[in-house]
Order: structure tokens, then C-alpha cells, then sequence
């Protein structure tokens, strides 16, 4: 991510909530794009607690995503700093996020996962998933059964084969409910397996903020500055030594 985002890529992002960004940073996604916003700061520690300017499931899907992702992965988080505070729209957009966040979870996130599971035919179903119902339906039924598989090799002693079906199991779980935490949490389960689950799920996100309202734009360099106060602004308020 370099050139663009120059201005705002010396902030970390870490997994969980924080009373105030440390001298590096130091704030999960949503903390940051509230500095970046120049809105007064605050911890998060669920989606309920962002301003209400926030959309409620992008929100919630990034959050879940920066507390599941190793800090290798996490930076890829950094290019939604700027899109998020202002983005909430009316209860239809909000909903039309949501089964995208959902739908697009069962349809890219499980198959792969499914496949290394020996579940090709669930896998070829989530594929061709068709609306947020069936998406449902099938991602139940291949919960079903990779959690068979789990326990029939865990009675066999295959591990690696039983731990592969456990995950497909869990993330095939998550995804089924229409909620953009769990899709979140599919994408955690998947990459158990599946290392471009992240990259996916990221690109998920993506989609997801061209829907409906987009945020103000918001220039790098002005984000930056803001950022650089609040790291500026903590180091002030903590006494050296």
C-alpha cells in the first residue's frame, strides 16, 4: 500500500480496544478511523460503541476481522481508515451490506475450506449460492456434514483430516447466520486452512462500502496529521521514565 496511503501507514492497528492510542499507534480499525475523522476519540470495544455516523455491519465485519487477523495480515485493514466514519446510511442499505457480507462469505470463504475438508459437492453448492436464503441453507448442510467427517476421524485417529473438517464445520456454522460478526468469525475459521481467506474477506469488505452512502473523501495527508496529534497528543500526557 504505498504512495496514497503513505501519510497514514506509521499507525499500527492492533486486535482489541484501548483507552488511547499509544506513541505508535496502537488502536484497532475503528479507533483509528475515528482519529483519522478528526471526531472525538474513543475506545471500542464492539461496533455499538462507534459514533453513530458509522454503518453498524461494516463496522462490525472490520472489527471482527482486526481482532482475528495475525499482525502479518492486519495492515491490510489500513485503506479502510478513511472509509468508514461517515458511512452509515438507512436501514435498507444497511440490511443490502449485511447479505453481502453474508452471501459473499458462503460464497468464497467456505469453498475452498470445504474443498480441503473432501466436501467438493458443499463446496460447488456455496459456489452457486444464489440469494441470502440459499446461502443459508447451504452452509447449514455443510456444516452438517463436515462436522460428521471431524468425528468420524477422530474415532479413526486421521487428526490432520479431522481438524480440517472441524474447521470447515465452524466456519460453515458462522456462515450461515445472517449476522456481519460471524461472517467475520467464518473468515477467521477459514484461514485455519485456508491462508487467502484474509485477502478475501478483505476484498468482501471492500465491495461491501461501495454499497449505498460513501464516506466523505478524506485526503491521506490530512488523516495523517490527525493521526500524528493523537500520538503526539499521548505522549504529552504520559510523563517520560
Amino acid at each position: 500500500m504505498p504512495g496514497l496511503f503513505d501519510p497514514i501507514l506509521n499507525w499500527r492497528l492492533l486486535p482489541g480496544s484501548h483507552a488511547f492510542p499509544g506513541p505508535d499507534g496502537g488502536t484497532c480499525i475503528n479507533e483509528a478511523a475515528v482519529v483519522a475523522a478528526g471526531l472525538p476519540y474513543r475506545a471500542i470495544r464492539s461496533s455499538a460503541d462507534c459514533p453513530p455516523c458509522f454503518s453498524g455491519p461494516l463496522a462490525t465485519y472490520a472489527l471482527g476481522l482486526n481482532d482475528a487477523m495475525p499482525d502479518a495480515e492486519r495492515p491490510r485493514l489500513m485503506t479502510f481508515v478513511l472509509r468508514l466514519a461517515r458511512s452509515a446510511d438507512a436501514p435498507a442499505i444497511e440490511e443490502a451490506r449485511t447479505s453481502h457480507l453474508v452471501l459473499e462469505g458462503v460464497r468464497r470463504l467456505l469453498p475452498p475450506v470445504l474443498e480441503r475438508a473432501g466436501l467438493a459437492q458443499h463446496a460447488a453448492a456455496c459456489r452457486a449460492a444464489s440469494n441470502l436464503g440459499r446461502a443459508a441453507t447451504v452452509a447449514r448442510h455443510a456444516a452438517w456434514s463436515a462436522g460428521s467427517l471431524a468425528e468420524a476421524a477422530g474415532r479413526q485417529g486421521t487428526w490432520v483430516r479431522g481438524a480440517r473438517a472441524a474447521a470447515a464445520s465452524r466456519a460453515a456454522l458462522f456462515a450461515a447466520e445472517i449476522d456481519p460478526r460471524t461472517a467475520a468469525d467464518a473468515a477467521e475459521a477459514a484461514a485455519l486452512f485456508w491462508p487467502g481467506a484474509w485477502a478475501e474477506a478483505v476484498a468482501i469488505l471492500d465491495e461491501a462500502l461501495t454499497i449505498g452512502r460513501q464516506a466523505p473523501a478524506l485526503a491521506p495527508d490530512e488523516a495523517g496529521m490527525r493521526m500524528e496529534a493523537a500520538k503526539a497528543g499521548r505522549r504529552e500526557r504520559v510523563p517520560a521514565g
